[in-house]
């Protein structure tokens, strides 16, 4: 996934609510959309070096989408929309052997009361697929939900149903490149940790993949091990 134009780098100043952001760039005062509702407690930090993503909108309220964060030499895509993209993009290109052979039928199907993020289907049959952003890691492991998630869990639910009459998976993209391994936040959201265990057990595929972040863009790394 390729940024739409250049970025601009920002100094990042505070957060008045979960989607606004205060930054200076140049030494002016700017507001900017944080496309993503997740804490990010480690990530936003005032005096941290930031990337925006300049938009032109005669709706918008802001003028930037605050796309990257540096954490000390590691750029972190902070963009929880992003994950989408880049895991449509690699399962288009055949480049997750998970899913080879498979390609996306529908984008948000419907399966009983949750809205999934794709439906793929191929010669073998079809997948419902279910993709979390994780931006989160500590000592070298990803961690999910940053935040307790009611949303996740029933995406999780959703995923044991469907593994009863086909394929079902849910994959973490961590969105940076210096995750080693991935397990359920357990400290934050016991219930989701809770929940992933018994989606594996149900027969629910788990995935977890770190990236490549650059100034240019987001795409899958490597398969990282999933530790319940």
């Amino acid at each position: 996934m390729r940024f739409d134009g250049p970025l601009v780098p920002a100094t990042f100043k505070a957060r008045p609510n979960r989607f606004l952001g205060e930054v200076e760039i140049n030494g002016s005062p700017a507001l900017c959309f944080i496309p993503n509702p997740g804490r990010m407690e480690e990530l936003l930090r005032t005096g941290a070096r930031v990337y925006l993503l300049e938009k032109s909108s005669e709706h918008r309220k802001t003028r930037y989408d605050l796309v990257l964060v540096d954490l000390g030499g590691t750029l972190v895509s902070a963009d929880s929309r992003a994950p989408n993209r880049v895991v449509a993009e690699a399962v288009e290109a055949g480049l997750l052997p998970e899913f080879r052979g498979l390609r996306i039928e529908k984008r948000e199907p419907v399966f009983t009361d949750s809205r999934l993020d794709f439906r793929l289907a191929g010669a073998s049959g079809q997948l419902l697929l279910e993709v979390k952003s994780c931006t989160l890691v500590e000592a070298g492991v990803g961690l999910f939900p940053d935040a307790p998630t009611e949303r996740g869990r029933r995406h999780l639910h959703a995923l044991i149903k469907a593994s009863e009459t086909g394929r079902a998976a849910v994959l973490f993209l961590i969105q940076r490149a210096d995750a080693r391994a991935f397990q359920p936040n357990e400290g934050t959201d016991p219930r989701f940790a809770e929940a992933l265990r018994e989606a594996a057990e149900r027969g629910v595929e788990i995935y977890a993949y770190n990236s490549k972040v650059t100034l240019r863009g987001v795409s899958i790394n490597r398969r990282v091990p999933v530790e319940l």
